[in-house]
């Protein structure tokens, strides 16, 4: 393919596509094409090798292909720009149908001059009408690229990229065919001209009634109205309330409108998410919803000066954390709840939390770049509010030093984090209360939260596990007081089931984790059984399970598994103090059961704990089948699902504990709806 040497018979159907066609906010129609594997593969591989060279060409007019953080250094710029108050106007323009409409003569001749390499092949896909699938129509397109088309975005900048390149404006940035120029108002009249003039020699045509002409207070704003009204009449003319650069606000004053806009997003999603399974809406807020759809903009403007704006966006993350995991979520557990897993939360991220570390760390990555945009213009500058945006940051967390990679948001975050984990913990009330984020705090124990949830593979939650499981792990209340079928009594946190001598989890939890093991022994090509016979202790009790193949060092491994309560009253003056200490205690309890093993087997007992941690042996053991999964399935998450699988196991055994303290003839939903009046 790469050679262009791919037979005529099939060529049609190897580089046409189907069409998929997408509404526009304006409510016009984007027709995105989905190629063949084989031609989008190819495609990859060409921007892979070639991208680099080629977004260098590119940079500094045109950030669209291979400029890492292009939009963001382009929102920097423009604001810091116009802070210079270099500019008289700032004009934004719109190419018509740009990437369907390009004459593809300009797109093979600009793409044989600066990447000969892959000629063959593009001169191959877009020589001829392309075969273009809708429904049951087929359509010819004899122009442009095609949208969808991983090599489109390069060949389309390789077409525009010698007339843009002839602009005179003091600011003059592209992505794709979105342009912003700046600079005094005949300089940028002049480029509107000539940009007119030229794109339409290439099949393009300007959007004039899309183009939005921005004023600085320093400009004459008659005379300059009138030059551009006489050349573009449909010009849109814009104020600070309504600039904005790719989808982000540059001042301050469009800030209330542009969160507006976000909080109405914010509730649609809200209400669109009670609709669906629990654990599903959870990873949905985790991954896309909320954060992380804001996160571009939290980076790109200086949102962070804004907490009052901010705080309303989080106030329905709140709102919709609690309904969803029907908890009555107090100021505790909603900050534990916005921590990532890895310190003990469930991963939801307050805005506000975010946007500091963002913003910070955005200026830093594409510093180099932003400097390139403005050299010809600013010697020296200072992207807006970065000084002020450190000092706060410092405020916030006085005892930590400034990361060693600055660019990275992780860095910038880490420390900010720390500051609310350890003020959790310093305020913590009880014994309790700190041996269950110490617990939570383990890399372990919050395993369960990064399964994706799938039913076909067993890793989906019902609703009510989940619910328990993350009231467990936030310390909210789960259940109505009531009394347990021992004759104790369970409090709204529902903690005895976890350690009542009749918990209905139990059994259940240790089978289910045996069985992971055994699998696990299974898959590395280590046959294993359960409870062997013959390894009898002197109370004639087996070990959990045994491998039938030589472990090391020529021995079978053995190895018994055994789940403890963290906030059992026995446990709970070393679990305090220690994560991990009641399960490495029932590992040590476990060994001195199996001594007589310890000559011809490997003994290894799997300690875990009701809130997630693992003892010492466990984490032993876990850690050579990992490494042996990862050898034999050359999947580097491998040991990753394998912890998956086990901390779900515990958790799904939590939740039949707690429900098993219901008397025999309750209704489950009359104890365990949240308490949220």
């Amino acid at each position: 393919m790469l050679s262009g040497k791919v037979n005529e018979a099939v060529i049609d159907t190897l580089y046409g596509a189907n069409l998929c066609a997408l509404r526009k906010k304006d409510g016009g129609i984007r027709p995105i094409a989905v190629g063949t594997t084989y031609r989008r593969l190819a495609a990859k591989i060409c921007c892979k090798f070639y991208g680099e060279a080629v977004s260098k060409k590119f940079q500094p007019l045109q950030l669209g292909f291979g400029s890492k953080g292009g939009c963001e250094a382009a929102v920097h710029a423009l604001s810091t720009y116009l802070n210079s108050n270099l500019g008289e106007v700032i004009l934004k323009v719109d190419i018509k149908n740009a990437f369907n409409s390009v004459n593809r003569d300009t797109l093979l001749a600009e793409s044989k001059k600066e990447i000969p390499q892959i000629y063959s092949f593009l001169w191959q896909c877009y020589r001829h009408p392309s075969k273009l699938l809708y429904k049951d129509k087929i359509l010819e397109s004899a122009v442009g690229c095609q949208q969808g088309d991983p090599l489109g975005p390069v060949i389309f900048s390789l077409a525009i990229h010698p007339i843009i390149r002839q602009l005179n404006s003091k600011f003059n940035v592209w992505y794709l065919d979105d342009g912003t120029l700046g600079g005094d108002t005949d300089t940028v009249l002049d480029d509107l001209i000539f940009l007119k003039n030229q794109l339409h020699s290439i099949g393009l045509d300007l959007n004039l009634s899309k183009c939005e002409l921005f004023l600085a207070d320093s400009t004459d704003r008659h005379l300059t109205l009138s030059k551009f009204t006489a050349m573009a009449p449909e010009v849109k003319i814009i104020d600070k309330s309504s600039l904005r650069l790719l989808g982000a606000p540059i001042f301050e004053d469009s800030f209330p409108n542009f969160v507006g806009e976000k909080i109405q997003n914010f509730n649609d999603v809200s209400e669109r998410l009670l609709e669906i399974n629990l654990h599903s809406a959870i990873t949905l807020i985790r991954f896309c919803c909320f954060g992380p759809k804001l996160t571009y903009f939290l980076r790109a403007s200086h949102l962070w000066k804004h907490p009052h704006l901010l705080e309303k966006m989080d106030q329905i993350i709140r709102q919709t954390l609690s309904s969803i995991l029907n908890v009555a979520m107090d100021d505790r557990a909603w900050a534990q709840a916005t921590l990532p897993i890895r310190m003990g939360g469930l991963g939801v991220r307050k805005i506000t939390s975010i946007s500091l570390p963002a913003f910070i760390s955005s200026v830093h990555g594409t510093e180099k770049l932003i400097r390139n945009i403005l050299i010809s213009t600013l010697i020296n500058f200072d992207v807006p509010c970065l000084t002020e945006a450190v000092n706060a940051w410092k405020v916030a967390c006085p005892n930590s030093k400034i990361p060693g990679n600055p660019s990275s948001q992780r860095q910038w975050d880490e420390p900010l984090c720390k500051v609310v984990q350890q003020n959790l913990f310093s305020t913590s009330s009880s014994t309790a209360e700190r041996a269950r984020l110490l617990a939570v705090e383990k890399w372990e124990s919050g395993l369960w939260l990064h399964a994706l949830p799938s039913s076909s593979i067993g890793t989906l939650f019902d609703d009510t596990t989940f619910r328990l499981a993350a009231s467990l792990r936030l310390g909210a209340p789960c259940c109505s007081p009531h009394r347990c079928h021992c004759g104790e009594v369970v409090n709204s946190l529902g903690h005895h089931g976890l350690s009542c001598s009749r918990s209905a989890g139990r059994i259940a939890r240790h089978a289910n984790i045996n069985d992971i093991i055994r699998r696990a022994l299974v898959s590395v090509g280590v046959p294993a059984v359960l409870e062997p016979h013959g390894l009898v202790r002197d109370d004639g009790k087996r070990p959990d399970g045994m491998s039938l193949f030589p472990w090391k060092m020529g021995r079978p491994l053995v190895w018994d598994a055994t789940c403890v309560d963290t906030l059992a009253p026995s446990h709970l003056p070393s679990s305090s103090c220690c994560a991990g200490a009641a399960a490495a205690a029932a590992e040590n309890l476990k060994r001195r059961k199996y001594t007589n093993l310890v000559g011809s087997y490997i003994f290894e007992p799997f300690g875990v704990e009701t809130l997630g941690s693992w003892g010492p042996s466990a984490h032993k053991l876990f850690n050579e089948l990992s490494k042996r999964l990862v050898d034999t399935s050359r999947d580097q998450r491998a040991g990753f699902y394998l912890g998956q699988r086990i901390s779900i196991a515990i958790q799904r055994g939590n939740a039949a504990s707690l429900l098993g303290t219901l008397p025999v003839d309750s209704d489950a939903e009359e104890f365990f709806d949240a308490l949220l009046d």
